[in-house]
């Protein structure tokens, strides 16, 4: 039976996390406690830059995006991961999962650029402060984040189309949770060249850009912190990066982690992939809303608002 673009498969099994029985159920428990966590945690962080003046700025817009990416791609393959914990088959069509590989792909790309967008932004708020207002108008704002979402899709479609034009025969079992690139392509039965080649230009192009970007945008930032002589102004410009260096280290760091180091299996890539795919946008929301004064101070506001309504 054709699947779609001369594939013979018409669905895929995912192999899992695990395939030990014993183990499924508190997987799912805890995969179950994880996602609710990052989506309460991202859709709370909306509501409140969307419902607060005060966050309605180049930041804060930024940090709305980056919500909404990860509240969006932790969504893109948790519920199935959920559902494959307590299901007997776990089957995927075929196009459903070239969707999924497509909105992974999506999602992974534009987090990375929109967190290059927020280096770029404390980069013009520390460096050049008393143009910051002009350089980071909401036009400006709005540019970076449509070429953030623009570069992932081009890159997200790339790889996807590369993807229908391969063939998949009798085997078809992805030796992991979800529709990745690396475990398609070695169950296609025809040439791969082409769409390592484009894995190649296309990952070179999507990890040197923001890669690059951030790196400069950060040595300009460091260079300003040691000209600043005050310790009460070194210490809120940290405060000011901090969270963003340690998303940035939790974002990039795994996502290297896991597809740089070749010496591990794919069991224990699974494993270590889950920390990019699934704590990351759990955690993202958790640091910018614990160590953000604006965000504390918002909450508390928004939480004082709503005990009044309810308690005359």
């Amino acid at each position: 039976m054709l699947a779609g673009n001369g594939s013979l498969v018409a669905e895929f099994l995912l192999a899992g996390l695990t395939d030990r029985p014993e183990l499924q159920l508190p997987l799912f428990y805890l995969f179950l406690l994880i996602y609710i966590v990052t989506v309460v945690g991202n859709f709370g962080l909306i509501t409140l830059i969307g419902l607060n003046p005060h966050l309605h700025t180049p930041m804060y817009y930024f940090l709305f995006n980056l919500s909404f990416i990860d509240l969006c791609y932790s969504s893109v393959f948790s519920p199935k991961m959920l559902m494959n914990f307590v299901s007997e088959k776990n089957a995927i069509s075929y196009m459903g999962c070239m969707t999924q590989l497509f909105f992974f792909l999506f999602f992974v790309i534009s987090e990375g650029y929109m967190l290059t967008s927020m280096a770029y932004d404390r980069y013009l708020a520390i460096c050049n402060p008393l143009l910051y207002k002009v350089n980071m108008s909401p036009q400006v704002c709005s540019m970076l984040s449509f070429a953030s979402f623009g570069m992932a899709l081009v890159g997200a479609s790339a790889h996807t189309g590369c993807m229908l034009r391969l063939t998949f025969c009798n085997v078809n079992i992805i030796n992991h949770y979800f529709c990745d690139i690396l475990p398609l392509l070695q169950l296609s039965c025809t040439s791969t060249y082409i769409n390592e080649v484009v894995v190649l230009i296309v990952v070179g192009i999507n990890i040197t850009i923001p890669s690059f970007t951030i790196l400069i945008s950060y040595v300009f930032i460091l260079t300003n912190i040691l000209n600043i002589k005050s310790t009460q102004g070194t210490s809120k410009v940290f405060s000011t990066c901090s969270s963003h260096i340690m998303a940035i280290s939790l974002f990039f760091g795994s996502g290297a982690f896991m597809y740089l180091n070749h010496s591990e299996s794919m069991d224990q890539g699974k494993v270590s992939s889950v920390f990019y795919t699934n704590v990351v946008p759990m955690l993202n929301p958790l640091i910018y809303s614990l160590r953000n004064k604006d965000v504390k101070v918002a909450l508390k506001k928004v939480t004082i608002k709503a005990y009044s309504r309810l308690i005359p």
